[in-house]
Order: C-alpha cells, then sequence, then structure tokens
C-alpha cells in the first residue's frame, strides 16, 4: 500500500491506473482475512466501474483524485445502509454527507463502511454486534473505538485513509493503538451533517491515515461551514509548513501522568519528549486539573443526554436492539434535569477559563494518547473501567473547544503501538499538523502494521499559499514567545527564518510585560537582525495589523537574500528611552541573555 501522497503522484503522472489502486485494496482485504473491518462493503466490480469513469475523465484538477477512503458506518453514503453498528437502527441515506460528498467532488472513491463502536460509544472497538475488527498490529488487542474499522483499515494497509468520528477520542484512541495518525479537528471546521450525532455539540468527523501529510490533505477538502449544519463555523483552515525553530509545549507534570502501571508508556512517552525537544521544543509542565476535571463532565455531567437523544426513539421503541453495556452507558442511570444541566455548563465554562489561561502560556499541549494498551479479556472482564482508562487523555478535548493530533511515538517488539497527541486551541490545526509531521518522522517508525518504511517526502513547501501576505516578526510574536500565539490563531504559518539587511537597529522599548522590540531602519551603524517570516491569510493579516498599538506599525523590511516583506517597524522617536540590544543579533538571544543574568539580591 503506497501512501495518499504517493498514490496520488502515480496517478497524476499516469504510472499507476486508478483501477490498479481500487483492486489493490480487495485484494489487501481478502488477504489480511478480518470480516469485522467493514459492515457494508461495496461490490468490487462497482468500484472499479467507478475507477474507470474517473480515469476517463483525468484529474481535472481533483485534490484526492482515485484515492481509496473508507467511512465509519456512522457516516452518511448514499445508497449505502448507514446502521451506527445497530441493525434495527439502519436507514439508506439518498445522500451523502457533507464530507463525503466534499471527497467525493474531489475524486475520492468510497470503498465500504466500516465497524465501530455502536452509536460511536466507547473507546475500545469491542461493542459492535458485528463483531470486533481486528487490532491490525496484534489480534488479542483492543483495536481501539469508536471507529474502530476505520483505524484497522488504515492500520492493515487496507486503504490510505478513512474517515472517523471523534467525541470522547474516538479519533484518537485507536490510532494511537495502531501506530497511525488520527486527526481531530476544531470543532466545526468540518460540518457532521449526515453524521449520526453521539454529542451533536461536540461532534467531529475526523481522518485516519499513514501520515500527517495524508490526513492533512483530506481535511483540507473537508473543511469549511455548511449551511446544512448549524453547528458547522468558520475557522482560519491555515497551511502547515516546516516546524517552527522554538516552541513551547505543555505537559502534564510527572504526578498527573497515568500509564496504568505500565513501564513502556511511560518510556514511550519520555522519549516522545525527548524528541520533541530536539526539534527545538521547550517542555513546560502544567497543572492539569482544569482539563482532567473537565473530561470527567463528559460522562458524569448532562453530555449523556445528548447520547439520549440520539437513540431515545430506538430505545422507547426497542431498547433489546442497543447492546447493553451502551443502555448501561447512556440510560443506566436518571438523566440530569435542567438545573444539573445548567450547573454543569457554568462549570464548564469556569474550568474553560482556566483552561485558556494555561494554555496561553504554551503554543501547544502534548499527552499520551492512551495510558497503554488494552487486552480484549481486560475489556471482557471490566469492559466499563477499562474504556474509561482510555479516555484519560482525551476526553476533555471537544468539551474544551480544542483540536487535537494524534501521532505514533513507539512500536514495540510485542506488537503494542504507542502514540502522543498534540494539542491546541481551535483553528490552530494547522500549527499541530506542522510540528506532529516532524514529531513523527523523528520517531522512525514503519507505517502501521504494513512494515513498509516512511515515504521520503520532501518538506512542507517553506512559502506561502496563493493570496497570503508575508509578514516578518522581531520580537514577542516569535516561535516560543508569548505573543506567537496571535499569529496561529488568525491562521498564521511559519515559512522561514531570515534576518534583515544590514542597516537596522534594535531597541528594548520601555514598558510591559511583554517586553516589545523596536526595529528601525537607520542611515549608518546598523547589523543585520534575526527575524521569522510567517504567512497569513489577508483576512487574518488585516486583522493582525488593527492590533498593533503605537509606536509600533508595519511597514517594508529588507530581507539580507534581496526580498522585501512586511515587518514590524518602530517609530524613531520611541527609542529615546529605549535600550539598544542590536549587539545580541536579534530578539531571542537578547532575551535568553536577560533570563540568564542571576536576579537581583
Amino acid at each position: 500500500m503506497l501512501s495518499l501522497t504517493e498514490l496520488l503522484a502515480a496517478h497524476r503522472a499516469g504510472t499507476r491506473l486508478l483501477r490498479e489502486t481500487v483492486a489493490g485494496c480487495y485484494v489487501r482485504w481478502r488477504a489480511h482475512g478480518d470480516p469485522a473491518m467493514f459492515i457494508a462493503l461495496r461490490a468490487e466490480a462497482d468500484v472499479l466501474a467507478e475507477a474507470e469513469r474517473l480515469q476517463a475523465e483525468g484529474p481535472r484538477g481533483r485534490k484526492l483524485w482515485g484515492i481509496p477512503v473508507a467511512v465509519k458506518d456512522n457516516i452518511d453514503v448514499a445508497g449505502l445502509p448507514t446502521t451506527a453498528a445497530c441493525p434495527a437502527f439502519a436507514y439508506t441515506p439518498a445522500q451523502d454527507a457533507s464530507a463525503v460528498a466534499r471527497l467525493r467532488a474531489e475524486g475520492a472513491i468510497v470503498i465500504g463502511k466500516t465497524n465501530l463502536d455502536q452509536f460511536a460509544t466507547g473507546l475500545n472497538g469491542t461493542r459492535s454486534p458485528y463483531g470486533t475488527p481486528r487490532n491490525a498490529l496484534r489480534a488479542d488487542l483492543v483495536p481501539g473505538g469508536s471507529s474502530s474499522g476505520s483505524a484497522s483499515a488504515v492500520a492493515a494497509g487496507i486503504v490510505p485513509v478513512a474517515l472517523g468520528t471523534d467525541t470522547a477520542g474516538s479519533g484518537r484512541v485507536p490510532a494511537g493503538l495502531q501506530n497511525i495518525v488520527g486527526l481531530k479537528p476544531s470543532v466545526g471546521l468540518v460540518p457532521s451533517a449526515g453524521v449520526v450525532p453521539a454529542c451533536r455539540t461536540l461532534d467531529c468527523v475526523s481522518v485516519f491515515a499513514l501520515t500527517v501529510e495524508d490526513a492533512w490533505a483530506v481535511l483540507e477538502v473537508m473543511a469549511g461551514p455548511d449551511a446544512a449544519d448549524p453547528f458547522s463555523r468558520s475557522l482560519p483552515l491555515g497551511r502547515p509548513g516546516s516546524a517552527p525553530p522554538a516552541i513551547r509545549i505543555g505537559v502534564p507534570g510527572p504526578a498527573e501522568r497515568d500509564f496504568a502501571g505500565d513501564g513502556l508508556s511511560e518510556a514511550s512517552y519520555e522519549a516522545a519528549l525527548d524528541r520533541a525537544a530536539a526539534l527545538g521544543a521547550e517542555i513546560v509542565p502544567l497543572d492539569f486539573a482544569p482539563f482532567y476535571e473537565a473530561a470527567r463532565l463528559l460522562y458524569d455531567g448532562p453530555w449523556v443526554a445528548e447520547r439520549w437523544l440520539a437513540i431515545r426513539d430506538l430505545f422507547e421503541r426497542a431498547p433489546e436492539a442497543i447492546l447493553p453495556v451502551i443502555r448501561q452507558v447512556i440510560a443506566g442511570g436518571p438523566l440530569p434535569d435542567a438545573a444539573a444541566a445548567f450547573a454543569a455548563r457554568y462549570r464548564l465554562a469556569e474550568l474553560s477559563l482556566a483552561a485558556k489561561a494555561t494554555m496561553k502560556t504554551v503554543d501547544m499541549l502534548m499527552v499520551p494518547t492512551a495510558p497503554r494498551p488494552a487486552t480484549l479479556a481486560e475489556m471482557a472482564a471490566d469492559p466499563i473501567g477499562a474504556n474509561s482508562m482510555l479516555g484519560r487523555y482525551t476526553n476533555f478535548v471537544n468539551l474544551l473547544d480544542l483540536a487535537a493530533l494524534a501521532v505514533p511515538a513507539a512500536l514495540e517488539s510485542d506488537g503494542t503501538a504507542r502514540g502522543v497527541t498534540l494539542i491546541a486551541p481551535a483553528g490552530r490545526d494547522a500549527a499541530l499538523a506542522g510540528f506532529g509531521r516532524a514529531l513523527h518522522a523523528a520517531a522512525g517508525l514503519p507505517l502501521g502494521a504494513t512494515g513498509l518504511p516512511m515515504p521520503a517526502a520532501p518538506e512542507w513547501p517553506a512559502a506561502s499559499s496563493p493570496g497570503e501576505i508575508e509578514i516578518a516578526v522581531v520580537g514577542a510574536h516569535l516561535s516560543g514567545m508569548p505573543l506567537n500565539g496571535e499569529l496561529t490563531a488568525l491562521g498564521g504559518s511559519f515559512v522561514r527564518t531570515a534576518t534583515t539587511s544590514a542597516d537596522y537597529r534594535l531597541y528594548a522599548l520601555p514598558g510591559g510585560p511583554p517586553m516589545r522590540p523596536g526595529l528601525v531602519r537607520v542611515a549608518a551603524g546598523g547589523r543585520p537582525i534575526a527575524v521569522e517570516v510567517w504567512s497569513l491569510p489577508p483576512e487574518g493579516f488585516g486583522r493582525f495589523v488593527a492590533g498593533i498599538p503605537a509606536p509600533l506599525g508595519i511597514g517594508t523590511l529588507a530581507l539580507a537574500d534581496g526580498t522585501r516583506v512586511k515587518g514590524f517597524l518602530c517609530e524613531a522617536v520611541a527609542t529615546d528611552d529605549a535600550q539598544d540590544v542590536t549587539d545580541f543579533g536579534g530578539w531571542r538571544a537578547f532575551v535568553a541573555a536577560q533570563a540568564a543574568q542571576p536576579a537581583p539580591a
């Protein structure tokens, strides 16, 4: 199995026919021999005919031309039953879910509907009347859920990408347990019209892939608001680039880390932190209490009533059609009353404020995707407790309006996998993808359970996308600095490091915190100053510029390579009482020197 990126290149070059790609999926599926992976698999002849039609049409600029995709069976695909893993609930939709329609419009080919924990309620993958999809790495382990079939299909190399959903971690836990990538977008970035709801206000359509680059290619096609979905919204998508030279990553303090007694999981997480540090990250222990308390609200609070709404009609008509463990989770006790629901909303608002304050001190969080792998026997013995263990680091993410990206971190000789998840505020999906891609590559792991090495893909282009505006930042907006989040929140992407031409001076302006630099062009006595070039979409650029306070402003900077970009400049009069820090060569070096000075006695 080639990656999506490799397949697409081969299709466009004409070295691989779309028919060959589709036929390969069915060959591998038959060889894999897992009857529980798909609930509905399209007839091979029908899919081959679709591939031949697309081949005859040619690429026409379509971004996913001929790429096979599997779809979780709580997401509508026209003409195929949607069961949500409950036969009594099944219906056959006349149209695709919005996310699926967008993939097909770009040339993707749906081959079938994958198995899941019934009504997307579970993180383990064993809660389905259609059987348990096999963990592609080791058959006695749970595959992870609820998007079990989609993750197993990608890990086994049946398809290069698959759609899942994520409310409490269903797009991340299966990725962590099967050595693949799980991209959980910002809530509302991808429309959920045509998706059987679990918690409608929290649900996300997610992506499983062998690489971050492949997952991002699918997200780019699906993202964007939809008039048919009142919960979709317009968020900056941005563009992933190379990992910036400095980044601050928040992690649970040692006492707040839970690996359920598994030493291999603890060691793999520590090794992943070391790799992040080697990529330029500063690891910052944080108080995770607000995140963990928010996580408990998902099943102990009123959001369980949203799951009840999704199955109410069936439950009242035929409760026996719903698996006992699902009935226990969703309707095992009295539903919260209105007063309790409002009280929980108030508490979540308080926790959200605390979480936002914590996250302002870092660029992103990095947690284990799950505490440890779990066996099928463990899950059978304790279906509620073992499932809850898997959600330790996932349940808070959607409640707190965060984006997340799960990437592989370790593949052990015993066939167990461990992963880590990067988490950032909504709208910063591109920043997660940029760093996550570098972190995944640094792990040096094979792809899923295929044994294939990661393809030697080129770096994401160190250039702005068409229509974006480049801006050079020199001070607190540098990567890893206190105000860098203002750039990423507006869809900013890191492009490159650079230096100005040799006719600038740099000053530390009075006031703060944070300390602010003043960059002034001079006729004589200047020197090159280190900057970072970022790109912003026009709307983000306008909002960014509008928020810059005097005496700073945006002008045109001359760079040492002869190019010119927009960038920060300072009114010369404001430097009268400022400290000249030109000889440090850049703001980062000056700040480091300040931090190294001993505290006053």
